[in-house]
């Protein structure tokens, strides 16, 4: 697998960079990479015409259009039709052009709002999805749908696998659209440097996340990438499978953490008239353990090397 050549997409973003990183530094010779300028994932001809030139083996789809529940909520129309057509466009053009490997990441808010905890892949479409985020939750959904009717109609070898709440480091640090974990860090970094006395949260700070740190993320698909082909997934009777850290923890708790890795001294006050978004989204990554992987790195390790990319780069 390591002499294939390797389109490797969203290569600039915190997954796609973190998976670049790991296959580079592990042998893997023939890495292809776009920026957005030079390829646009939501035009169809575009990308038909690259997969004709270059003809990529295997497609590590990592490029999506991502925020947290702010960006969600107000550009709803964004994330589903940006999502919607990069996933389309890159899946489709993989089976015209015979690609040998298609792995696709998704998202923990793929599933029900009140679904049953710890998450299992089976519990995919069997209830209401979070309000707040919906319209991506139904891309990422589709994208799965992708995959496996590829593989059900010419079986190609497509699969998805969904991580838990990612962070580390090239977050996205913008308060307006970053996830929760990313937006804590600039807030509490920034109260610590102004001398506030406190830093207000949004919610009531009792939701609980899991969070896997993104180096953790990029073992995983290289895993997957050399053990793992659809059909090991879908004989199964899921579509997909989880890839969690077992690192769950409320809001509340991680804030504080937080303020202990930055050294910040203040409170942290909650806004309870804010959505907390879903309660909880621990997923069964029974599935992923069972091929051979694990986490490695514990959420405080992970906040330590996230905050000090920060200061770095901020």
């Amino acid at each position: 697998m390591k002499r294939k050549s390797i389109f490797l997409t969203g290569h600039r973003g915190m997954v796609g960079s973190a998976v670049l990183n790991h296959l580079q530094s592990n042998g893997y010779e023939n890495v292809i990479t776009r920026t957005r300028g030079e390829l646009d994932l939501t035009n169809q001809a575009q990308v038909d015409s690259f997969f004709a030139k270059r003809r990529p083996d295997v497609v590590i789809a990592c490029a999506a259009k991502v925020g947290g529940i702010l960006a969600n909520n107000t550009l709803r129309a964004d994330f589903i039709y940006q999502n919607l057509q990069i996933a389309s466009n890159l899946i489709h053009a993989s089976s015209k052009y015979n690609v040998q490997k298609l792995i696709n990441l998704g998202s923990s808010c793929i599933y029900p709002r009140d679904a049953k905890i710890p998450i299992v892949e089976e519990s995919l479409l069997t209830g209401v999805l979070e309000k707040t985020n919906e319209p991506y939750a139904i891309a990422k959904i589709a994208a799965i749908k992708l995959c496996q009717s590829y593989y059900e109609q010419y079986k190609n070898n497509f699969y998805s696998i969904m991580p838990c709440n990612m962070y580390g480091p090239r977050d996205n640090f913008d308060l307006k659209s970053s996830h929760v974990l990313p937006a804590l860090i600039r807030k509490v970094h920034e109260a610590k440097e102004s001398a506030s006395r406190n830093v207000e949260v949004w919610g009531s700070g009792k939701p609980l996340r899991e969070f896997l740190y993104v180096d953790d993320l990029a073992r995983a698909i290289a895993h997957c990438l050399e053990n793992v082909n659809a059909r090991d997934i879908y004989s199964k009777g899921i579509s997909h499978m989880n890839c969690g850290s077992e690192d769950e923890v409320s809001i509340l708790k991680l804030a504080h953490l937080i303020k202990k890795v930055v050294g910040y001294q203040g409170e942290v006050v909650f806004d309870a008239e804010k959505p907390d978004g879903t309660y909880r989204k621990k997923m069964n990554n029974t599935q992923l353990r069972n091929i051979g992987f694990s986490a490695k790195t514990n959420l405080e390790q992970g906040l330590k090397k996230t905050y000090a990319w920060y200061l770095e780069n901020k």
